[in-house]
């Protein structure tokens, strides 16, 4: 198991005091400063930087998506978007060209076999998940490797200088295992977890919700947060999870981009509640259940941008946030170097 160091709260006095130095009223640039105090004592500096952000896109196919009755889009959709990541047509790719952020695809589980592809990352544990309707996605020991598997990708990642990962997902089903996960971590009825995913109407979404009731109906919902995982999660969920947890067993700034992403928080927040120090919550999905998932980690998301889409476009849009909270640590002058009055008491 991934241990995570609970933050040490030491520099936090020094770091507000440069913050609070800086040529500016106190508090006026607002969430940049918390979030500039939050990479300090993440990386255990008073001078923090952002260095390689990446962002790293998981991708996998659910057993369940053979009920058609999860999703309007047919599972093959899963394949063709991995395919559309690797040529550099999708939205992810646009926004990491534009932002000048390093994009890392992982076969965590897809319904396909790729051929080898430099950007390509072959994680697969198997050619898509169970059904849980009928059985558990996945077992024990195919979840405790897709986590392991996520953690070695963040551990190379790491390795190549990179210390502030956002993390994204592809998955065709993945918006109901997530529902499930929320439902089995919160407490809350699956009623409250179902949204409409890629687009469903609501005739369509009524028939998920009655199918993912039937699955908790069967399996119930397990405290344990493997079990959990195992039961409905998708490789792509577990692999997120791994990962977020290494991320922050490396010190690393962690960007937690939509729904799915924050299910796989909600597994590793079970297993390590001291990760939540180390995340950054990029933005608020117009998926139902996301806004009660942030409420139930007492999470602030950055933005507010009505997306939904996934590939972790949330978490790139907060980079250049981020990027800016502890740019202006670094290039902004102090009262004292600019010689600028400060308040009087």
């Amino acid at each position: 198991m991934i241990e995570i160091t609970p933050l040490s709260r030491m520099l936090t006095a020094a770091l507000q005091d440069k913050i609070d130095q800086k040529t500016k009223p106190p508090g006026s640039l607002g969430r940049l400063e918390q979030i500039a105090l939050q990479a300090g004592l993440i990386q255990q500096t008073l001078s923090p930087v952002i260095s390689q952000p990446t962002i790293a896109v998981f991708a996998g196919d659910h057993g369940i998506a053979a009920e058609g009755r999860v999703n309007p889009y047919p599972q093959a959709v899963t394949a063709q978007m991995v395919y559309n990541f690797l040529n550099g047509g999708a939205a992810i790719n646009a926004l990491c060209r534009q932002l000048q952020l390093s994009l890392v695809i992982a076969d965590a589980g897809v319904n396909h076999s790729f051929a080898p592809h430099p950007m390509l990352n072959d994680c697969k544990i198997a050619y898509g998940t169970c059904n849980y309707l009928h059985e558990p996605a996945m077992s024990r020991q195919q979840c405790a490797l897709a986590m392991e598997k996520g953690a070695e990708i963040i551990r190379h990642i790491n390795a190549q200088g990179c210390n502030t990962i956002g993390f994204g997902e592809m998955g065709i089903g993945n918006s109901a295992a997530a529902a499930l996960l929320m439902s089995c971590f919160t407490g809350l009825p699956v009623t409250d977890c179902v949204g409409a995913g890629t687009g469903g109407t609501p005739q369509q979404i009524m028939q998920k919700t009655l199918l993912l009731q039937e699955a908790l109906n069967r399996h119930g919902a397990p405290d344990d947060a493997e079990q959990a995982l195992a039961t409905y999660g998708g490789f792509e969920i577990a692999m997120l999870c791994g990962a977020i947890l290494q991320a922050a067993a490396l010190n690393m700034i962690v960007v937690i981009d939509g729904f799915i992403v924050t299910a796989a928080l909600l597994a590793a927040h079970r297993l390590q509640p001291a990760v939540i120090d180390y995340c950054i919550f990029a933005h608020c999905s117009h998926e139902k259940g996301h806004q009660a998932m942030l409420q139930h980690l007492q999470a602030t998301p950055l933005l507010h941008l009505d997306m939904r889409l996934g590939e972790g476009t949330g978490a790139a849009m907060a980079m250049p946030v981020i990027q800016c909270a502890v740019a202006f640590m670094e290039n902004m002058a102090s009262f004292e170097t600019a010689r600028v009055s400060d308040k009087t008491s």
